[in-house]
C-alpha cells in the first residue's frame, strides 16, 4: 500500500480543494484562502500562490519572519458520483513566509516550511513526519485519476462489476441485483478500489492489487487487462 507520506504528497499535488488555514484571519473569506497553485520544493517546503490582495498573503507580509503558523488543509473528492464522496482529507502545517518576485502580476508566492502533516483517508489515519514527506513522491498516475475513472465508470461498467466474482466468499449468496452499483472510486500504482453500493442501501469498498506497480499509463492498461482477464475465468 502507499505510504501515509505518499498519500499526503499526492493530494498536495493534486488538483484537490485546498485552504489555508490562518490564525487570527476570518474563515470566512475561505475563497481568497484558496491558493491557486501548489507545488513542493526540494527542502519539502511547500510554495502557494495566491491572490496578491488575499488576507493570507497581508498577514504574511506584516509577520515576522518564521513567526506566522498555518495549516494547508486538503479535501479529496471522488471524481465520479459515489455515496460518500470524500475519499480523504490532509493537512500540512508550519510556517509562512512570503517569496517576492516567484508570481506574476496580481499573485503572491507563500513558502509554508513543513512542521508537521496528517492524512485520513481510504487507507486510514496517520502522522507523517517533515522528512517522510520531503522524500516520498506522488503517485504517477495523480495526474490522469480523474480521466482514468470516469472512463472506467462510464465506458466498463459491465467489466467493473465483473471483477466481484475475485471477491470470493465476500460475495457469496448475493445475486447481480443485489449489486446494482460498482463505481471506481480510486486508483493509483498499486491497484484499484470500487465502492459497491447495494439495493438495501448499503455499501462497502472492495480493493483490487495490480499484480505489480505501475509506473505509467501503459503499464496501467497492461494490469487492468490482467484483472479483468482473472475475472472472466
Amino acid at each position: 500500500m502507499p505510504s501515509a507520506a505518499e498519500r499526503t504528497r499526492t493530494l498536495v499535488q493534486s488538483t484537490c480543494s485546498s485552504v489555508l488555514l490562518i490564525p487570527g484571519v476570518d474563515a470566512a473569506a475561505w475563497d481568497q484562502l484558496m491558493p491557486l497553485t501548489r507545488s513542493v520544493g526540494p527542502d519539502g517546503d511547500l510554495f502557494l500562490e495566491l491572490p496578491a490582495d488575499s488576507p493570507a498573503v497581508r498577514t504574511a507580509t506584516h509577520a515576522e519572519d518564521d513567526e506566522l503558523t498555518a495549516v494547508l488543509e486538503l479535501t479529496d473528492v471522488a471524481p465520479v458520483s459515489v455515496p460518500h464522496r470524500i475519499r480523504g482529507r490532509a493537512w500540512v502545517s508550519g510556517w509562512l513566509t512570503t517569496v517576492p518576485g516567484l508570481s506574476g502580476p496580481g499573485r503572491m508566492t507563500l513558502r509554508l516550511e513543513t512542521g508537521e502533516a496528517f492524512v485520513d483517508d481510504l487507507w486510514g489515519a496517520e502522522e507523517v513526519e517533515p522528512e517522510e514527506f520531503r522524500d516520498a513522491a506522488p503517485d504517477p498516475l495523480i495526474e490522469y485519476e480523474a480521466e482514468l475513472l470516469q472512463h472506467l465508470h462510464a465506458a466498463h461498467g459491465e467489466q467493473l462489476a465483473t471483477l466481484c466474482g475475485l471477491l470470493g466468499g465476500r460475495t457469496e449468496g448475493r445475486c447481480a441485483a443485489h449489486l446494482p452499483s460498482v463505481v471506481p472510486l480510486a486508483l493509483d500504482r498499486h491497484g484499484l478500489r470500487l465502492r459497491l453500493h447495494e439495493d438495501r442501501g448499503q455499501c462497502y469498498d472492495a480493493r483490487f492489487e495490480f499484480p505489480a506497480p505501475v509506473r505509467d499509463v501503459n503499464e496501467l492498461r497492461d494490469a487492468m487487462y490482467t484483472l479483468f482477464e482473472a475475472a472472466a475465468r
